[in-house]
C-alpha cells in the first residue's frame, strides 16, 4: 500500500470513552494504515467476537457516490464464505471525529486475522520458491471461488493477501477496488487511492472493461515478484508504469533470479500476456499450470504469438503499442499490408457455414442428452429447504455444501435463504456451494400460545430463531397432556435472536384432594372443577349434620377424567 499519511480518526468520543461505530462495533487498538484506509482491531458488541474495522480515508467522505458504491460492493463481498477469503461482516458509514473535525466516513467490518500481510513478508525476503507457489496457488483458489460468484477483485497485490500464524493464505478487500475505480475518473485518481499501478493489467491501464482475466494478470505479476523479489515494471509515475504494462514485454523472471526454472518462467509470462484472450482464461487453468510447473514439468500451454500490424511508413509495431499511439495521436484505424485473396475468403466462409450446419444438425438430432458432461451437476432448488435436507441433497449430487448463518425477517430459522451459486448453475462434482441459513429475525416477538402443543410451539419459536428454555409440567383439569399453558416472558415480548423462553406444559393429570370428613357440599365444590367422573354413594352412619364424606376411592395425582367414588353419611 502507499505510505502517504492518512488522517487518523479519533477512536474515543468527547468524554474519553471507547468509540462505538453504528451502535455496535467498538474500535480498539490501531493495526495499520495505507493510502486508502486505517485499520483497527475491534469488537462486535452484539456477538462478542473480535473483528477488524477498516475506516476509509477522510478525503473520500464527501463523495456520496463512493459511499453508495462502497456499501453495495461490501454487501456483495459479504456473501462470500471460503477458507481463502477474509470474510466481510458489515459495512456502512458513521460520524467520526478527525483532525479536521467530525466527518461521515465509510467503514467495513471484516474477519480479524492473526498474522501478517504478504507485503511485509516480501520486504523481509522470507519466501522460498516453493512457498511462493503455495501462496499463489491459494490466491488462485480464492479467485476461482470469487469469479464463480461473479465478483472480480481488481486489486490483487501483496498488501491484500494475509498469511495467518498457521500459514493459511487469505485474500481480502474484494469489491473495494471496484468502488474506487467506478467513482474515480482517471488512472491517477485510482492509483492515488489504491496505492500502486505495479499490478495493473493492460486493460485496466487503458480504461477498458474488466473481467476475471484481469485478476489473473495481476496474480501473474504477484508470482513474478515473489520469485524475483521485485515487480516486472517500475516507473516514476503511475502512468509510466501503466504504459509499460500495455506496451513492454516483461523480462523472464529467471533474468532477475537465475534460480527460477524455465517451467515457472513459462507460467508467469503466459499469465502476463497483453491480450487477455491469450493468457489464462480461468483461475483453475492458471492453478493447474502452476502446480505442473512447480513439480518440475513444463505445462502444456498454447504457443503465444505477438500479433503485429504495419503502421504508417511500414514500421512493425504490436497491437497494444498501436492502441497507445492511436490514443495519443488521435489517429484512425491501422492499415494492413495486404488482404487475403477473395477465393480463400469465400472458401473460409463456406467451410465455416458447413461446420455450423453440421454441428446444429448433430445437436438437434443425434445428441440431445449430451449437453452436460457426466461429472457436471446442476444446482437444484434449495431456497426454504431445511438445512439438513439441503445439505443431504447437495451431498447426493457430489457437491460440497458450505453454510453461512444470517438473520432473516422472512425465512424461518434453519432454512435456506439463498445459495451461491444459484439454482440452475452447472457445477463440477466436488465443487462447493454456499448455503445462507436463516437464524430467524434479529429480534422476534414471543408467539401466542393459542392452545398449541409443546412440539408445535417449539417449532414456532425455532422459526423465529428462539429456543425453549426451562420446561415445567403443570397439572391442569382441562387441557390435554403436552399442551402449552403459559410462557415466560409473556407473548408479544421482543427478544434477541437465540434467546430462550420458559414454557409451562399441561401434564394431563389432576391433583385429587383428600375430602374425608368434609361436608358433602364442600367436597363437591373441590371436586367439580377437576374434570373427574365423581360417583356419590350414601353410607349408613350415625346422623351428622352436612353429610360428611366417610370414604373416597382416589386421592393424590391422577389422570384427567378418572372415576372417583365418594361415600357420605346419609342418616
Amino acid at each position: 500500500m502507499s505510505t502517504e499519511e492518512v488522517t487518523m480518526p479519533d477512536t474515543t468520543d468527547g468524554d474519553g470513552e471507547q468509540r462505538i461505530l453504528a451502535g455496535r462495533y467498538a474500535i480498539g487498538e490501531f493495526v495499520g494504515q495505507g493510502g486508502m484506509a486505517t485499520v483497527y482491531r475491534g469488537t462486535d458488541t452484539k456477538l462478542g467476537r473480535q473483528v477488524a474495522i477498516k475506516v476509509m480515508k477522510a478525503d473520500l467522505a464527501g463523495d456520496e457516490e463512493f459511499r453508495s458504491r462502497f456499501r453495495q460492493e461490501a454487501q456483495s463481498a459479504s456473501r462470500m464464505a471460503h477458507p481463502t477469503v477474509v470474510r466481510v461482516f458489515d459495512a456502512g458509514d458513521d460520524l467520526i471525529q478527525t483532525a479536521e473535525g467530525p466527518k461521515r466516513l465509510p467503514f467495513i467490518v471484516m474477519e480479524y486475522i492473526e498474522g501478517t500481510n504478504l507485503r511485509q513478508l516480501v520486504a523481509e525476503g522470507r519466501l522460498s520458491q516453493s512457498e511462493a507457489c503455495r501462496v499463489v496457488d491459494s490466491v488462485l483458489t480464492a479467485l476461482e471461488y470469487s469469479h464463480r460468484a461473479g465478483i472480480v477483485h481488481r486489486d490483487i497485490k501483496p498488501a491484500n493477501i494475509m498469511i495467518t500464524k498457521t500459514g493459511q493464505v487469505k485474500v481480502m478487500d474484494f469489491g473495494i477496488a471496484r468502488a474506487v475505480s467506478e467513482t474515480s475518473s482517471t488512472l491517477q485518481q485510482t492509483t492515488a487511492i489504491l496505492g500502486t499501478a505495479a499490478y495493473f493489467s493492460p486493460e485496466q491501464a487503458k480504461g477498458e472493461s474488466i473481467d476475471a482475466r484481469t485478476d489473473l494478470y495481476s496474480t501473474a505479476v504477484l508470482l513474478y515478484e515473489l520469485l524475483t523479489g521485485d515487480v516486472p515494471f517500475r516507473g516514476d509515475t503511475a502512468v509510466a508504469v501503466a504504459y509499460q504494462h500495455v506496451s513492454e514485454r516483461p523480462k523472464p523472471p529467471s533474468d532477475r533470479n537465475p534460480d527460477v526454472p524455465p517451467e515457472l518462467d513459462r507460467v508467469v509470462l503466459y499469465g502476463m500476456a497483453k491480450d487477455r484472450s491469450k493468457r489464462f482464461q480461468s483461475a483453475s487453468e492458471f492453478r493447474d499450470a502452476l502446480r505442473v510447473a512447480a513439480s518440475g514439468k513444463m505445462p502444456k500451454l498454447a504457443v503465444q504469438q505477438q500479433d503485429t500490424v504495419l503502421f504508417s511508413g511500414g514500421e512493425e509495431v504490436s497491437e497494444s503499442d498501436l492502441a497507445l499511439r492511436q490514443l495519443s495521436e488521435g489517429g484512425g484505424a491501422a492499415r494492413t499490408q495486404s488482404r487475403p485473396p477473395v477465393m480463400w475468403t469465400w472458401a473460409a466462409i463456406l467451410t465455416v457455414g458447413a461446420v455450423i450446419v453440421a454441428v446444429v444438425f448433430w445437436l438437434v438430432t443425434l445428441a440431445p442428452q449430451q449437453f452436460i458432461p457426466d461429472n457436471s451437476r446442476e444446482v437444484p432448488q434449495l431456497v426454504d429447504l431445511e438445512r439438513a435436507e439441503a445439505m443431504e441433497l447437495l451431498q447426493k449430487k457430489g457437491l460440497v455444501p458450505l453454510t453461512v448463518e444470517q438473520t432473516s425477517d422472512t425465512v424461518a430459522a434453519d432454512r435456506v435463504i439463498s445459495s451461491d451459486p444459484e439454482k440452475g448453475t452447472v457445477l463440477t462434482v466436488g465443487d462447493s456451494i454456499t448455503l445462507y441459513i436463516s437464524t430467524g429475525p434479529e429480534r422476534a416477538k414471543v408467539p401466542e400460545v393459542e392452545n398449541m402443543s409443546l412440539e408445535d410451539y417449539k417449532q414456532a419459536l425455532a422459526d423465529l430463531g428462539l429456543a425453549v428454555g426451562l420446561e415445567t409440567s403443570v397439572n391442569d383439569p382441562v387441557l390435554p397432556a403436552g399442551r402449552v399453558l403459559e410462557v415466560i416472558p409473556e407473548p408479544g415480548t421482543e427478544l434477541a435472536s437465540g434467546a430462550s423462553v420458559e414454557v409451562k406444559v399441561a401434564s394431563g393429570k389432576v391433583m385429587v384432594p383428600d375430602v374425608l370428613g368434609a361436608p358433602l357440599e364442600v367436597a363437591r365444590s373441590k371436586l367439580d372443577s377437576l374434570n373427574l367422573e365423581v360417583t356419590e354413594t350414601p353410607d349408613s352412619c350415625p346422623a351428622q349434620p352436612n353429610f360428611p364424606v366417610t370414604w373416597q376411592s382416589l386421592a393424590g395425582e391422577q389422570a384427567q377424567g378418572s372415576a372417583l367414588e365418594i361415600k357420605y353419611c346419609s342418616s
